[in-house]
């Protein structure tokens, strides 16, 4: 198998991915709404005892919506590494311009302004 059809394969596996995560994400709007309904009528003061239950079961809420949402992203960060990979030329990109900019900060947001 040559080079180029190796990484032709690395896209097509890469966009069913996306497939699958887009999927993924799809159904798990569906879960948040039916989570949020239900947190919206059991998450009140009256169902607890003291405010630190309150709170904990919030922390815990938030902490599973955390872990998805780092999860998620290890996962993006992966496909972008082979994304990079099949885009990299060998040449070195000038700074502030292509991808380089966007992967290694090469675009400033404000903070060197403050």
């Amino acid at each position: 198998m040559s080079r180029e059809e190796a990484y032709l394969k690395m896209l097509e596996s890469t966009a069913a991915i996306q497939w699958n995560i887009s999927m993924i994400l799809e159904a798990k709007a569906v879960e948040a709404e039916k989570v949020k309904q239900w947190t919206n009528h059991h998450i009140h003061p009256r169902a607890f005892e003291t405010h630190e239950d309150q709170l904990k079961e919030s922390l815990s809420i938030h902490d599973a919506i955390v872990e998805l949402v780092e999860g998620l992203t290890k996962l993006e960060n992966g496909l972008c590494s082979n994304l990079k990979a099949v885009l990299y030329t060998g040449e070195e990109e000038e700074v502030g311009g292509g991808l380089g900019a966007l992967t290694e900060g090469g675009f400033s947001f404000g903070e060197d302004e403050k």
